[in-house]
């Protein structure tokens, strides 16, 4: 990256997945830069353990599906997950 050059992204997140038992087993990177619609990053399956590559269309709610055992990981907005887990009373 050239010297002063500074990157700008309109949606960064790095969070934990939970596994169809409700274990944090798997986690998600990703990124989409300002002046591109693409999420790129990386995940790993919280079911398989499959690392894997993301490259895909952003929009809301962010859905991944594992390349090797098609687990679909659903990242719901952080402010509603919260909301969520305050009425199941974590």
């Amino acid at each position: 990256m050239p010297k002063g050059k500074v990157l700008n992204y309109k949606y960064i997140t790095n969070r934990p997945i939970n596994n169809k038992a409700g274990e944090p087993k798997g986690n998600v990177r990703a990124r989409v830069k300002a002046d591109s619609d693409t999420l790129e990053g990386f995940y790993r399956c919280p079911e398989c353990g499959h690392n894997g590559n993301i490259s895909q269309i952003f929009k809301r709610p962010v859905n991944i599906k594992c390349e090797s055992c098609g687990f679909l990981m659903k990242m719901q907005r952080l402010k509603d997950q919260a909301k969520k887990d305050r009425k199941a009373g974590r």
